[in-house]
């Protein structure tokens, strides 16, 4: 696997280590911290994003199955 800095796999791993991140933050933020309700939609806003930009990159990197 072709792990340069720019590669397609690359970004992927650093997407989902983001994305992890932020679920860990949200679920302590949740369940301990009084938390901002704004920073919380803009945090749940951000791990949105990062899902679907995740999604996409998979599909790019996963060839289409022949018919």
């Amino acid at each position: 696997m072709d792990l340069n800095l720019h590669s397609p796999e690359r970004q992927l791993i650093e997407l989902k280590i983001e994305h992890a991140d932020l679920d860990a933050l949200l679920d302590l933020a949740v369940h301990t911290l009084p938390i901002d309700e704004l920073l919380l939609r803009r945090l749940k806003k951000r791990r949105l994003l990062l899902r679907d930009q995740i999604s996409q990159l998979e599909s790019s990197l996963d060839p289409p199955e022949p018919a």
